[in-house]
């Protein structure tokens, strides 16, 4: 009974210590990404920019 136990606690702490490194390593995996969605939202904002003033120029000439 104290084996099955043992068992029982040493792969909890198993468990939890797989869990916690995957949970890091998606972390960094997951802000490293980031970097370079905000060269492209950058690029959305000046395209968007861009609209809004051929929209603006568009409804002062009528």
């Amino acid at each position: 009974m104290d084996i099955i136990t043992l068992i029982i606690i040493l792969s909890l702490i198993m468990l939890g210590v797989i869990s916690f490194t995957l949970f890091i390593r998606r972390l960094l995996i997951n802000t490293t990404p980031r970097s370079f969605h905000t060269s492209s939202e950058s690029d959305i904002d000046k395209k968007l920019d861009k609209i809004i003033m051929l929209l603006e120029d568009n409804k002062y000439s009528k």
